[in-house]
């Protein structure tokens, strides 16, 4: 056990990151808001071959200011913010429903490249997460159906039972509700593009949102 400390640090110091060519950022082609801008580098992270490009980590805060993190799949963004669900019973949903203030944070390593994202949380209508489950897919649902998310489990048979049994009310319902299901928009205040470079002169570009509009600067890596 002694031994484990020294294995990871051997471990840690083989890694390398970045020993390929990455793409040059220049900053000052960068437009006028983030969206844009967002929208092209999620492009080429999935045209890299970048997987799960969609899967950002969401932080959030619980009702003492204590930091939780988790990754979550990005449903959309738009003029109305970075989109995303989850059960309102969920630990994300009782501390967003406390503390409606999140961060979202993209790391596509395949390019050297992150997007970190703040802002206000919003629970979209019903009727818009009702749409966002019934447009996936068949286990999306069932997943849904099982429900209880963050709750203690007390053993794993119970969930195969449980999972089963969603399994067939989605193939028999494929429009049943599930109450629980929430739609979330982050509306961004401050969005931030990290370009990496293998001599460490990493490009970073913040945008900051004030009285409604965007202004933006550079940050020393």
């Amino acid at each position: 056990m002694d031994q484990e400390p020294d294995r990871l640090q051997a471990l840690l110091r083989s890694l390398r990151v970045w020993d390929t060519e990455l793409p040059a950022f220049d900053p000052a082609s960068a437009p006028d808001a983030p969206l844009p801008l967002f929208v092209e580098w999620f492009a080429a992270a999935v045209d890299a071959g970048q997987t799960e490009p969609h899967t950002p980590s969401l932080a959030t805060t619980d009702t003492e200011g204590r930091a939780d993190v988790r990754t979550v799949m990005l449903h959309g963004a738009d003029a109305d913010g970075f989109h995303f669900a989850s059960h309102s019973g969920s630990a994300k949903g009782r501390q967003l429903a406390a503390r409606p203030y999140a961060a979202l944070g993209f790391y596509w390593p395949v390019l050297g490249r992150q997007v970190r994202v703040r802002g206000p949380v919003r629970v979209a209508p019903a009727e818009v997460a009702y749409a966002d489950l019934h447009a996936r897919s068949t286990g999306a649902l069932a997943s849904a159906l099982v429900g209880h998310q963050s709750e203690p489990l007390s053993s794993y048979e119970e969930l195969e039972r449980a999972s089963d049994a969603a399994w067939e009310r989605a193939r028999a319902e494929p429009d049943a509700e599930v109450a629980s299901w929430t739609a979330y928009a982050l509306a961004p205040e401050e969005v931030e593009f990290f370009q990496g470079d293998a001599r460490r002169r990493h490009v970073r570009v913040k945008y900051s949102l004030r009285d409604g509009t965007w202004g933006k600067e550079l940050l020393w890596p």
